[in-house]
């Protein structure tokens, strides 16, 4: 359908809302709209919700920064780019990312779908990494070393999880190093480096959002069991068992709720943050729908197939974030009015 037409501003929208449209050709993307899909804008979402609880737990303790809130936020959605983008290059040059890999059936490929050459994706990198590393030396200038510890954490995981010889993807534990980046790293060290103090409640209050970006990653491999096996990828659903991986999956959400509301009952949390109940019902959907099988084929008008579990985790552990943010919200409100 070349005779599509689209405006800028509807490719920029769509990319950060939803998967690309195939009825869509490549060459109609402009390069912002190319490097929104490349860096799967989709999902950063969760990186800046991170910077937001932990700019949310500052504001409650009485030490907030705009500026190094702003360095944060960025900084975080750098970094969660430059796992997506490395991802695929690693992916690509390993041969895990082949035209009937589930990678290519549900949106753009940088490399695999030609929207860019490799030459480009590694300039695009780099320059996300400097960016990155810039204001990680800004953070240790202004905090200290264990920022830099913070920083060189977060690095060495996002190599680990999929640039490393033998990667964590590959041994079972990258769905667990997403709990530790997302949650403790994030959101604890977020926390840090705002207020210059190690706080017990902010890195517990990073578990339950650290849980939900787990069970994203989680649902997302149940989905592609089958193709990781024949590429000798030993994900953690692959070492449980399909079965148990999706019980596993059903316990980290459930697991969220009954976090933040230990979290409420020991005051490290105000009971605003009692608003994530709200999301309930669609937490039980997912639930629901992670103690089937996954269907043969997709619904009518789904998008996104093959993944499946992939979807409803998404989903939830969005609006989940937003509630926490807003309860945690209205928490730092109160403490700064009374």
């Amino acid at each position: 359908m070349n005779d599509v037409t689209v405006s800028k501003a509807e490719l920029w929208y769509n990319a950060f809302r939803g998967f690309y449209r195939k009825e869509l050709p490549i060459e109609k993307l402009d390069p912002i709209s190319r490097w929104l899909y490349a860096s799967r804008s989709i999902i950063l979402v969760i990186s800046a919700q991170a910077a937001i609880i932990a700019g949310l737990l500052a504001i409650r303790s009485g030490s907030f920064n705009t500026l190094y809130f702003i360095f944060l936020l960025v900084g975080l959605v750098v970094a969660h780019a430059i796992s997506n983008l490395s991802n695929d290059y690693f992916g690509f040059h390993r041969g895990h990312d082949t035209p009937e890999s589930p990678r290519m059936r549900y949106t753009l490929h940088p490399l695999a779908s030609n929207m860019m050459n490799v030459k480009s994706l590694k300039r695009g990198i780099w320059f996300l990494i400097t960016i990155g590393v810039l204001i990680a030396i800004f953070f240790t200038v202004v905090r200290g070393p264990v920022a830099a510890i913070f920083a060189a954490l977060g690095l060495g995981i996002l190599y680990w999880y999929d640039g490393a010889p033998r990667d964590l993807k590959s041994i079972g534990l990258g769905e667990i190093a997403t709990l530790i980046v997302w949650g403790p790293l994030m959101i604890g060290g977020g926390f840090y480096c705002l207020t210059g103090k190690l706080s017990t409640p902010a890195f517990l209050a990073s578990i339950p959002y650290g849980l939900g970006v787990m069970s994203i990653l989680v649902g997302k491999h149940i989905d592609q069991m089958e193709f990781d096996q024949t590429q000798s990828q030993k994900t953690l659903p692959i070492v449980l068992g399909e079965k148990r991986a999706r019980i596993f999956n059903q316990t980290s959400i459930f697991l969220m709720y009954f976090v933040v509301l230990v979290l409420v009952i020991l005051g490290y949390v105000t009971p605003f943050a009692l608003l994530v109940f709200l999301n309930f019902p669609r937490a039980w959907k997912a639930m629901g729908v992670l103690s089937k099988p996954r269907p043969d084929s997709p619904p009518e008008g789904y998008i996104g197939w093959p993944l499946w579990y992939h979807r409803f985790s998404l989903v939830h552990n969005k609006r989940f974030g937003w509630l926490y943010i807003l309860g945690l919200a209205l928490g730092a409100a109160y403490a700064l009015v009374f």
